[in-house]
């Protein structure tokens, strides 16, 4: 008698239904763990959150970290060849884990954070980011991107929180950073524009709200910021 072949269906051979139940404990002990590192991953982001808001309530701007949600929604329209790619304020990552999974390469991303804990946490989760740990307002005349400018920005930083003169100084220092067409996604807990109209006009900027996120805590509206026509100035900023 020919001996039999083994193939991928070992059902019908006598240790057949013993390999299968092996294998289906072994995956789902696999996933178990798995699930057990990402809870422990979601714990500690939001472990992390609490204590930089406590330092720093104002700084924050929020109580929670951005939903998954929220993070698709400014992210939304964002692609590789609307890179690279830069965000303030990215905290604990989550707008950088939606730029990412819209396709960006993090060597496209310049992640900008005050918090010391933070950017040390996002050198870690995106090593081929460049992570700047410092004031936002302060990226005129640096050189962030290899390759120039960049073609979009996401803003994670509570502008709604901030004095007028401090908006301005953000909103100037990051249109120096964008190439003419440039855009900034951002977005705020109120009803209207977190950057008040005399700012937009002074800066020669529109604002055009795109998304309300209602599944968000709290409910966040999403924000898009660009150079009106006869803004070319912005592309450098004055004194």
């Amino acid at each position: 008698m020919p001996p039999k072949v083994l193939t991928g269906d070992l059902s019908g051979l006598p240790f057949g239904s013993l390999l299968f139940r092996v294998a289906g404990a072994a995956g789902r002990a696999t996933g178990h763990a798995a699930s057990r590192v990402a809870r422990q991953s979601w714990v500690a982001e939001r472990v992390r959150f609490l204590r930089a808001w406590r330092a720093n309530p104002k700084g924050i701007g929020a109580i929670w970290p951005s939903s998954s949600r929220l993070a698709a929604a400014i992210t939304r329209g964002i692609d590789p060849a609307s890179g690279p790619c830069l965000e303030l304020g990215a905290g604990t990552g989550a707008f950088t884990r939606a730029l990412v999974a819209r396709g960006l390469d993090p060597h496209q991303l310049a992640l900008v954070e005050m918090d010391a804990q933070f950017a040390q946490q996002l050198r870690r989760d995106f090593p081929g980011a460049y992570v700047h740990q410092g004031d936002a307002a302060k990226l005129a005349g640096l050189s962030l991107f290899v390759d120039g400018l960049a073609g979009v920005a996401v803003c994670g930083l509570p502008l709604l929180n901030m004095p007028v003169k401090q908006q301005i100084g953000i909103l100037r220092s990051t249109f120096a950073q964008l190439r003419p067409g440039g855009a900034v996604h951002l977005f705020t807990y109120g009803p209207r524009c977190p950057v008040p109209q005399r700012v937009l006009d002074r800066l020669g900027l529109r604002a055009r709200r795109i998304e309300t996120v209602l599944a968000n805590v709290p409910p966040a509206h999403v924000w898009k910021l660009t150079r009106r026509k006869t803004a070319g100035a912005l592309h450098t900023p004055a004194p």
